[in-house]
């Protein structure tokens, strides 16, 4: 599964809020902390306004808050959002079902069906809370030993 940069973004700004506890941000501030283009973050913070994820506050001094507890929001429902679905094919996703001539003979399709499962579950585990209690991984976190000849990953 790969997330648009919508996603990537809005979990960057929501990330950059939540850091901040109960003090609001602008756009301005939001942008430049996250590196994400301003017009692109504005449309976006307005999505996650809809969703209920964050509030802003008009005026000068006004910015954006969370609207929920950083413990309340997780990764899955806010990949779900934006993406539509966490399933790597469509064939064996719940959103996005879509029915494949090859179904009543194929092979691999139970192993993405088990890749959606447990990515899922994790996703909807994990709480904006939670990855802020996590150190930010390194470079050599990506380069474990055991992953070294998995060229693609």
């Amino acid at each position: 599964m790969k997330v648009s940069k919508k996603t990537d973004y809005a979990l960057r700004a929501l990330f950059a809020i939540a850091e901040l506890k109960d003090s609001s941000i602008s756009i301005r501030e939001l942008a430049e902390n996250t590196d994400v283009p301003r017009r692109f973050l504005e449309n976006i913070m307005l999505e996650m306004n809809k969703a209920g994820w964050v509030k802003s506050t008009p005026g000068r001094y006004g910015g954006y808050t969370l609207a929920k507890d950083a413990s309340e929001i997780t990764l899955g429902e806010v990949i779900r959002y934006f993406e539509g679905m966490i399933a790597m094919i469509s064939c064996v996703s719940v959103s996005n079902y879509e029915s494949c001539s090859q179904e009543s003979k194929c092979y691999f399709r139970r192993v993405f069906l088990n890749i959606r499962n447990l990515t899922a579950q994790i996703l909807d585990k994990t709480t904006i809370a939670s990855c802020l209690a996590q150190v930010p991984i390194t470079k050599d976190d990506i380069y474990t030993e055991e992953f070294i000849g998995g060229l693609g990953i």
